[in-house]
This record gives C-alpha cells, sequence and structure tokens, in this order.
C-alpha cells in the first residue's frame, strides 16, 4: 500500500513523536528542525531547510512553539499545492490569520489541536481534532489517524480547533490545582499523594458523567431543578477555608471562585444549579 509522503516541521518533544507515529505507520517521512541535529528521528529524512522539508512531499505538518514560529520558518518554503497541517499552540485569532497566510502562499490550511502528551501519540484513545479545509481532512485523514484514534473534523471555520482547545484546555489547570491541594493536604497528614489517585480518578469520572446534563442546563438556559445548587458551593465555602487553614496551605486560588459565588447568590442563583454561573462567566470582567 502506497502510505503519503509527510513532511514534520518542529522537532520538539511533540514534534519528534508525531514524526516517529508517522515513520511506524510506513509513511515516508521528512523532518526539518531549526537547530541541526539537535533531534533526531530514526527512520526519518532529515532536511537541511525548512523549504526543502516541504519540497518533499504533499503533507505538511507543522507542530512549532506558535503561528509566528511557523510562518517564519515557512517563510521561503514553496507552499503551492500542499496542504498545510498546523499542529502549534495558539490562540483563535492567530489560527484565522496563519490561515490567511498560508493560502495567500497557495497551500490549504487545517488548523489543529492535541489533547494529550507526546507519549500518547499513535494511541488509539487520543483525542486530535481538526478545523478549516475539509478537502484536506477528507483527502488525509487516514494519514492524521495515525497520530490519534480520536480524530475529528469540527468545521470549515478553521478557528474552531484552538476555540475548542481553550474551551477544552480551561478545565486542566484548575483540575490539576485541585489535586494537588489534596496531595498538600493529605502529605502534610504524612500520607502519600499516590494514595490520592484512585480516589480522585473516581470523582473525576463523576464529574464527567454530570456534565451532560450540566450542558442540557446552559444550552436550555434552564437552572430551576439542580442536582447540585449554587447555595451548596457557596455554604462549604468557610469549610474550605477551615481545613486548609489547619493544614496551613496556600489557597488563595480559591478567592476568584468564591467570589463567584457571592456574586451569584446576590444575584439571586442560590437555589439555581451551579450550571448558571455560566451565566456570569459571560459578563464582562
Amino acid at each position: 500500500m502506497n502510505r503519503t509522503p509527510v513532511t514534520v516541521i518542529g522537532l520538539g518533544a511533540m514534534g519528534r513523536a508525531l514524526a516517529a507515529a508517522f515513520v511506524a505507520a510506513g509513511h515516508p517521512t521528512t523532518v526539518w528542525n531549526r537547530t541541526p541535529g539537535r533531534a533526531v528521528v530514526p527512520g526519518a529524512a532529515h532536511a537541511d531547510t525548512a523549504a526543502d522539508a516541504v519540497a518533499a512531499g504533499p503533507l505538511v505538518v507543522a507542530c512549532l512553539a506558535h503561528y509566528d514560529a511557523t510562518t517564519e520558518a515557512l517563510a521561503d518554503a514553496d507552499l503551492t499545492g500542499r496542504s498545510l497541517v498546523t499542529l502549534n499552540s495558539g490562540t483563535p485569532s492567530g489560527a484565522r490569520s496563519t490561515a490567511a497566510w498560508a493560502t495567500a502562499r497557495g497551500a490549504r490550511h487545517l488548523d489543529g489541536a492535541i489533547k494529550n502528551v507526546p507519549a500518547a501519540i499513535g494511541a488509539a484513545d487520543t483525542q486530535l481534532y481538526y478545523s478549516g479545509d475539509e478537502t484536506v481532512y477528507a483527502e488525509h485523514e487516514a494519514t492524521l489517524r495515525v497520530l490519534g484514534g480520536d480524530t475529528s473534523w469540527l468545521g470549515a471555520e478553521v478557528d474552531l480547533a484552538k476555540l475548542h482547545e481553550y474551551a477544552v484546555g480551561g478545565t486542566l489547570l484548575p483540575a490539576l490545582l485541585g489535586f494537588f491541594q489534596g496531595a498538600a493536604l493529605v502529605t502534610a497528614r504524612g500520607r502519600t499523594a499516590a494514595s490520592l489517585v484512585p480516589h480522585t480518578a473516581k470523582w473525576l469520572a463523576m464529574i464527567a458523567s454530570v456534565l451532560p446534563t450540566l450542558a442540557d442546563e446552559i444550552d436550555r438556559g434552564e437552572y430551576t431543578d439542580p442536582q447540585s445548587s449554587i447555595g451548596l458551593f457557596h455554604d462549604a465555602v468557610p469549610y474550605d477555608h477551615e481545613v486548609t487553614a489547619e493544614a496551613g496551605l496556600d489557597v488563595a486560588w480559591h478567592e476568584p471562585m468564591h467570589d463567584l459565588l457571592r456574586r451569584a447568590v446576590a444575584r439571586g442563583h442560590r437555589d439555581h444549579s451551579i450550571a448558571a454561573l455560566v451565566e456570569l462567566l459571560r459578563e464582562p470582567a
């Protein structure tokens, strides 16, 4: 079976993982890195310039730090007729401007987001999503699915992948801080952080199970039949202070959340679903 030749631009930890996955799947893979020789991908051809790497195949996957780094790296490359897939960090506006830049240079552009760590690249449940030129996605879907089995196209608006990256990724730091706080709490009592892992994982699974109900409440704008009310969370704030003060923890990161709860109660949302907080978040700061 003929495999589409792929070029990978950028060989950080994620870029190396992407290139290695293409090589393992039998795709002729050409790579380029800003610092020659700093990163090696066995089985891949290492180009001297980004322009040479781009010339090696029809599908170019850029995995650099941000959009400006991508456009800078590809400034001298001939993108005419190439399919450019950007898998870098950035914002929705960056995705839009990069799409315009790529299109003006004769490329078809697809933007994407990787929702996992480098070690998970190639796994059946690794999630990636894309937005932009549907013809690029349709033509190269099988090749892109090499990077993760949970691969989808969100729509023709090129900034949708980045929009979803921020919308989904917004849960990461708060969830990790919650775990770190719990780890600080139990280790202060001589227990291990590892002892929390099975219980926290079960808790996160419970949270996942209620997301469809909360999303439905938000989509309908109807919060009057709550499973968990804002008042329940609001009234637990003193307990947060008591437990963490007893352990001597710095939990200043709680205050913006507590303030949001106080404002929601003041607005008359005490007996409404916790999902009603979205109404306050929709207001400009």
